[in-house]
């Protein structure tokens, strides 16, 4: 899988189960403790995400990391 398409498929995950949580992309940042833009660019396969932040977004959401890599 391309890079690319990697980040985007991650960042899909991520906003799907966000808005399975009926959660919004600002609430959703600021329990992440960073700016809305940030996730946006996340969930859009923009930028390469840390490990550290898909952490911080995995206990946000109450879920496990490896459910964004399914």
């Amino acid at each position: 899988m391309q890079d690319k398409v990697y980040l985007k498929f991650i960042g899909s995950q991520i906003k799907k189960t966000r808005t399975d949580k009926k959660m919004t992309q600002q609430s959703l940042s600021k329990l992440c403790g960073f700016e809305k833009s940030s996730l946006s660019r996340i969930e859009s396969g923009q930028i390469n995400v840390t490990v550290l932040t898909l952490k911080k977004i995995s206990k946000s959401l109450k879920v496990p990391v490896r459910k964004f890599f399914k």
